[in-house]
C-alpha cells in the first residue's frame, strides 16, 4: 500500500466535503452518504459494499494495510496528513481510519413484511446514543426492523452510528412520515401495537408477542404522543421498584425486545 500523494491541508476540497458530513444532517440527506470511523466499522462498509472511500492518516498506514489485508488494492483511498485527519474525525482518539459510506435504504413494505413479525417503532426519539444502542440491540434480538418518525434523531449522526457497532449495516430501518399510518397498517394485517407508558395497563412480560407484535418507544423526556398512543393496542409498562420514574429509552427497548426474543425461543 503505497501512494505518493498526502493530503495536508484542511482546505482540500474532499477534506471540506468530510466535515460537511460529520457535521450536516442535510448535507448527508443531500448526498446519501455518511462517514465511519475505526477499522472495524471501514470493514463492515467493505464487507457490505458500501465503502465509497477511505481516508487514512500516515502513522495509521501500515497497521491499517495490515487489518485490511489485500482488499486494499480494491478500494479507492486517500493519505491524510495526521494533523489533518485530526480535524476531520469526530472521536477524541483517532484510529487514523475513516470512510465516506454510501447510505444502506430500505423499503418500509420490505420491513413489515419480514417473516419475524417484531418491530419496534420509535416516536420522536431524540438521544443519538439511544438510536444506535436500539439498533445495535435489535439486531441482537431478531427484530424485523427499527421504523422511525421523521422527527426522530438522524440515525447516520456520527454518535449514532458509532453506538450502533456496525449494525447500521445489518438492521433494517426507515423514517417514515406518518407513524400512525404504519401502526394502522400493522394493525390492519392482524398484529398488535403496544406503547410503552409509566400508566400501562398491563406488565410488558404479561403479554404474547409470539404470532407477531410491535412495540413503541417514545421521546426520552415526553414519552409517546397522545396522538401515537391513541392508535396502539393496549399500554404496556415496565414495573419498577424504588423510587425510579422511568427507565432509559434504549434499556426499556432492550428489555422488551428481549422478552419477544425469549417468547419466540420458547415456542
Amino acid at each position: 500500500m503505497s501512494k505518493e500523494s498526502i493530503i495536508s491541508s484542511e482546505s482540500n476540497g474532499q477534506i471540506k466535503e468530510i466535515i460537511k458530513l460529520q457535521k450536516q444532517a442535510r448535507e448527508r440527506k443531500k448526498t446519501k452518504k455518511f462517514v465511519v470511523e475505526g477499522i472495524k466499522m471501514v470493514q463492515e462498509a467493505i464487507n457490505f459494499k458500501k465503502l465509497d472511500k477511505m481516508y487514512v492518516s500516515e502513522s495509521a498506514l501500515e497497521k491499517t494495510a495490515q487489518s485490511i489485508g489485500k482488499k486494499i488494492e480494491e478500494i479507492p483511498y486517500e493519505i491524510v496528513a495526521d494533523n489533518v485527519f485530526r480535524q476531520i474525525s469526530d472521536t477524541v482518539t483517532p484510529q487514523g481510519v475513516l470512510a465516506v459510506v454510501n447510505m444502506p435504504e430500505y423499503d418500509i413494505k420490505d420491513i413489515l413484511s419480514d417473516d419475524r413479525k417484531s418491530w419496534i417503532l420509535l416516536d420522536d426519539l431524540r438521544d443519538p446514543g439511544n438510536l444506535g444502542t436500539i439498533v445495535r440491540t435489535s439486531e441482537g434480538a431478531g427484530m424485523s426492523g427499527v421504523i422511525m418518525s421523521r422527527e426522530s434523531v438522524d440515525l447516520f449522526n456520527p454518535k449514532v452510528v458509532r453506538s450502533t457497532m456496525g449494525a447500521i449495516f445489518r438492521v433494517p430501518f426507515c423514517y417514515v412520515q406518518s407513524l400512525t399510518g404504519v401502526i394502522d397498517e400493522i394493525k390492519g394485517a392482524g398484529y398488535e401495537v403496544f406503547a410503552t407508558a409509566m400508566e400501562g395497563s398491563e406488565v410488558y412480560d404479561c403479554i404474547d408477542y409470539t404470532n407477531g407484535a410491535a412495540f413503541i418507544i417514545g421521546n426520552e423526556a415526553n414519552g409517546v404522543s397522545d396522538e401515537v398512543f391513541e392508535k396502539a393496542s393496549k399500554r404496556i409498562r415496565i414495573p419498577m421498584e424504588g423510587k425510579l420514574e422511568s427507565l432509559n429509552a434504549a434499556v426499556s427497548a432492550a428489555i422488551i425486545m428481549y422478552e419477544i426474543a425469549r417468547q419466540k425461543r420458547g415456542k
